[in-house]
């Protein structure tokens, strides 16, 4: 019987929940100086079609998109690379809301992205895929890339010189 007590005592005390490793979690989160705005497809929609001189650029990924990782620092230097040509670069991340604070914005932080970043929370993707393109089947890393009228759709990753050559057809 004693060694009864004893397991079960033994057992309660190791389920028992480390508040403290949650406070420094949400402590870490909490500090964070990102703002990070979050769209439904309705809010985002002004976004993919603005009329202006600009080039835009839109790409979709996710911290969790290896592809979509390795092609990001290319789309991070668009507005360096071209900074006359007015090209605006819009990231739109299809992480988790859940992983938000924990993955995305850590991952924003510490790879001190400047590009406009914005997270997409719609779960009715069978409206938001097709009507961001018809052919898109949902796969990332995807891009769209536009300029008044002329509009193309990429599923897929770029290499940085098949980036450069896509912006540059636009340009000229």
């Amino acid at each position: 019987m004693k060694y009864m007590f004893l397991i079960l005592l033994l057992v309660g005390l190791s389920c028992k929940e480390d508040k403290n490793t949650a406070k420094r979690v949400e402590t870490t989160a909490s500090q964070s100086s990102y703002n990070l705005e979050v769209y439904d497809y309705e809010d985002l929609k002004p976004l993919l079609n603005s009329e202006d001189d600009k080039l835009h650029v839109i790409n979709f990924w996710a911290t969790w998109c290896a592809p979509c990782i390795k092609e990001l620092p290319y789309f991070e230097s668009l507005t360096e690379d071209f900074s006359k040509d007015k090209v605006e670069v819009l990231l739109v991340s299809l992480d988790f809301p859940r992983q938000y604070k924990t993955k995305l914005i850590p991952y924003i932080e510490k790879h001190k992205l400047k590009s406009r970043i914005v997270a997409l929370n719609d779960t009715d993707q069978n409206t938001w895929i097709p009507g961001i393109d018809k052919e898109w089947s949902g796969a990332i890393p995807a891009t769209i890339i536009y300029k008044g009228d002329k509009r193309k759709f990429y599923e897929g990753s770029f290499t940085r010189e098949e980036l450069l050559t896509e912006i540059k057809q636009f340009l000229n």
